[in-house]
């Protein structure tokens, strides 16, 4: 995508990548950003308290959300790896196209959209639905 402003001021200008305009404001952006307009504010009127407080809250919630962000990809992980190892186990698991319980050797595991699906030589199972695993 070409900048409109670049290409009025020059006929030579290059294209910027998508991924320049398309990056997402991190924690560390946000803080630079504040440390510069703190740097920069004029003497004679600077910014209010409750400007203040509301960025420092503003950051603080973006904190937050990246430590749940990265909490979830950590638990999403550590589900995967867990499935992985059913791999030549017994599952018992609920199945609801036949709407009883099942037991059966899991083959392979897969993932898909963010579900964890088991294949068993009766068919497949969700991780969601196992009752228990054994040896």
């Amino acid at each position: 995508m070409i900048n409109s402003i670049s290409a009025a001021a020059s006929t030579s200008t290059s294209t910027s990548t998508t991924s320049e305009a398309t990056k997402e404001l991190g924690k560390d952006d946000f803080l630079q950003l504040l440390i510069t307009q703190l740097t920069h504010q004029d003497p004679t009127d600077p910014v209010s308290n409750e400007d203040f407080i509301a960025q420092m809250a503003q950051f603080s919630s973006l904190e937050q959300l990246t430590n749940i962000s990265s909490g979830i990809e950590n638990l999403t992980q550590m589900q995967m790896t867990g499935a992985v190892s059913f791999i030549g186990k017994t599952v018992t698991a609920y199945d609801s196209t036949s709407a009883t319980n099942v037991s059966a050797v899991v083959n392979a595991v897969y993932f898909n959209d963010g579900e964890i699906i088991l294949e068993t030589d009766s068919g497949y199972l969700y991780m969601e639905d196992v009752l228990s695993v054994s040896a």
